[in-house]
């Protein structure tokens, strides 16, 4: 899988669905534009994967030592809330009320690429964590992310 590319803005609606944008929809692999997976981000936002970007990461996380306390916590909170998710037939996802209100979603949200998965965001908080970050921290965050690379 290629990966995602781009940022959308959506408008929930009274129960928590929204329409699945064209540019997204163009951008699902084959096959893999129905059913997904939903959680619990790293920030207060949710992660939306194809079934397919879903697999590998269910099996690592599987194959994790179940006797190590540290594992177990991670696993509880990463699959907290983690549903399947299928586009309705007027195109339509309904995103789970315990995760909607984790993320602070009410009515306007942005769907951000973030390489194989879909981040869901609250506007207001997506603006946010863009106003953290001026571009002389982007730089600093990029020399110590991406500096070692070479090609």
């Amino acid at each position: 899988m290629a990966g995602f590319l781009g940022e959308f803005e959506v408008t929930l609606d009274a129960k928590g669905r929204f329409l699945l944008p064209a540019g997204l929809k163009k951008q699902l692999p084959e096959g893999e534009n129905t059913h997904f997976v939903i959680n619990r981000g790293f920030e207060k936002c949710l992660s939306l994967y194809t079934k397919q970007a879903w697999e590998p990461v269910f099996e690592k996380i599987s194959s994790l030592n179940q006797f190590d306390p540290e594992v177990r916590n991670f696993v509880r909170y990463f699959l907290n809330g983690a549903t399947e998710v299928e586009i309705d037939s007027a195109g339509r996802l309904l995103l789970p009320p315990n995760l909607k209100e984790y993320a602070g979603l009410i009515k306007d949200a942005v769907l951000s690429s973030s390489v194989d998965k879909i981040e869901i965001w609250s506007k207001d908080a997506y603006q946010q964590f863009f106003e953290n970050y001026s571009p002389t921290q982007f730089s600093a965050l990029a020399q110590k992310v991406m500096g070692g690379e070479s090609k």
